[in-house]
């Protein structure tokens, strides 16, 4: 093993792979979550890429579908963020809840580290239908011994005027409070890699 540096002895490669919360739906290049992410941690120090691979209006059907080439083999961690449109589309939660199963399992096959990104389903669903979805991802997130971040949207949701006409996507500065309220989680496994 060698000697890390303070910051780090390579180049972090990140993925935020999700759908369009993560590939930044109506907003210019540059303003998307990984853009704001990498440029707030490389400005922390951080030497670290975070790629984009959101693709909007993806369901954890059609991530699973282009994991495997979506993600190089270089990668060093995911920020997987899925499920929402499952939830808007109304798919069933055990369907959501294998295909993430599934990704978990083939990105930690591959020693890539996942970071996993809860959501929760819309009130519109019903109770059931919510109390079956939202409690996906934390018990995923204890079964593969994964780091949770336990809702994506938290500090722009609720504040409409963080969000874009839709009331579903979020604005730059959306995007912005998101980083913020994201970053000392990401710090936190980022710091746990240096201590490896």
């Amino acid at each position: 093993m060698f000697a890390m540096t303070p910051v780090h002895a390579e180049k972090l490669q990140g993925i935020g792979f999700g759908d369009s919360l993560m590939a930044g739906y109506q907003l210019e290049n540059g303003n998307g979550f990984p853009d704001q992410l990498q440029a707030v941690l490389r400005e922390k120090g951080h030497d670290i890429a975070i790629a984009n691979a959101g693709v909007s209006g993806d369901t954890t059907s059609g991530g699973l579908a282009r994991l495997e080439w979506s993600v190089p083999d270089n990668t060093d961690f995911v920020i997987l963020e899925l499920g929402g449109n499952d939830a808007l589309r109304g798919i069933q939660p055990d369907i959501t809840r294998q295909n993430l199963d599934q990704m978990i399992e083939a990105l930690k096959a591959r020693n890539i580290d996942v970071l996993l990104v809860g959501m929760i389903a819309p009130p519109n669903m019903g109770d059931a239908y919510g109390a079956a979805f939202n409690k996906i991802y934390a018990e995923l997130a204890e079964k593969h011994n994964v780091p949770l971040y336990p809702f994506f949207l938290e500090g722009a949701i609720t504040n409409p005027e963080l969000m874009q006409a839709d009331g579903i996507h979020p604005t730059k500065e959306g995007v912005k409070i998101m980083v913020e309220n994201f970053l000392p989680f990401l710090e936190t496994y980022l710091t746990a890699q240096k201590t490896e």
